[in-house]
């Protein structure tokens, strides 16, 4: 099946198999490998993507059901070099130790802001209750979100992920299959 689809401010154009995921296509496809697999069935949010601005799990998507969407992989987030204040975030308050489960919680924390710009403790746990960590106690990323609200404008969220026609006309797209 054809599909085309817009993958951090690029568009794609590719013939994919019906079942193929949307975690495979971005992986094995466009080379989006901070997008992560981890349990293949939706439990861990390792997989998190943004689909038109809003968090989704790639390993329950198929790839055909992104066509004509916008997908923002963490690869996607960052600006003429400088990290999202999320991905900044999260470094300067050390919310990640094996950094397996990162890319997911990034993009969950990111849409989480989107709708609560300034979140308490408890919102912040419960806004990433679908993203699992086996190596922290959470209480850095919990830290890591707040500080990030902190330096992020009200409601910014997706709309930083947008790109300029500039960045667009900048990539090159990789080409079909």
């Amino acid at each position: 099946m054809r599909i085309s689809v817009n993958v951090d401010g690029v568009t794609y154009a590719d013939e994919v198999e019906p079942r193929l995921l949307l975690v495979h296509y971005l992986r094995e496809r466009l080379s989006k490998t901070g997008t992560v697999i981890g349990c293949d069935t939706g439990n861990c949010g390792a997989c998190t993507v943004h689909l038109d601005g809003h968090s989704v799990k790639s390993c329950q998507m198929f790839a055909v059901q992104a066509n004509g969407h916008e997908v923002t992989t963490v690869e996607g987030l960052a600006r003429d070099g400088k990290l999202h204040p999320v991905q900044e975030a999260f470094r300067d308050n050390h919310a990640l130790q094996c950094g397996f489960c990162t890319p997911g919680m990034i993009m969950q924390a990111i849409d989480l802001l989107a709708d609560e710009p300034d979140p308490d403790d408890e919102t912040v746990r419960k806004g990433l209750e679908g993203n699992l960590c086996r190596c922290t106690g959470y209480q850095n990323i919990v830290r890591a979100v707040q500080d990030a609200a902190h330096h992020m404008r009200p409601g910014a969220g997706p709309r930083l992920e947008q790109h300029t026609d500039e960045d667009i006309t900048a990539k090159q797209p990789v080409g079909g299959e």
